[in-house]
């Protein structure tokens, strides 16, 4: 049973190898000149304005949620189209019962404005 796995340990120890030798030898490679520009935060090419510490909307909080909730479709829509010849009408029908359900939460949560960003 452990031939099995040995190929599979080889590649976990060389990829823990690699990423600790890279760590390894760039602390000890690398340049060590900090300065006032190289600590300063970068944000997409933009100097930072204001606090990390800013509070955000929770309409945006809300948005997210919402986001995460509805690409789950995606997640469950992939394996049942690999298996979608071996399941037939019954596995047509538990998909279209699952898509009518995200449509009936994506249309509630639409008329109840949470979609909108004001």
């Amino acid at each position: 049973m452990l031939e099995a796995f040995l190929p599979i340990m080889v590649l976990i120890a060389f990829a823990l190898a690699f990423a600790l030798g890279s760590v390894v030898f760039s602390r000890l490679v690398g340049e060590k000149k900090p300065n006032a520009v190289k600590l300063s935060p970068y944000e997409c090419g933009m100097p930072p304005v204001g606090s990390a510490r800013e509070r955000l909307s929770v309409k945006f909080y809300i948005i997210a949620m919402l986001f995460i909730l509805f690409d789950i479709e995606c997640v469950f829509l992939y394996p049942w189209a690999v298996v979608f010849k071996k399941l037939g009408m019954f596995g047509f029908i538990e998909m279209g019962v699952f898509i009518a359900i995200l449509l009936v939460g994506y249309i509630y949560v639409w008329k109840k404005g949470a979609l909108e960003w004001e």
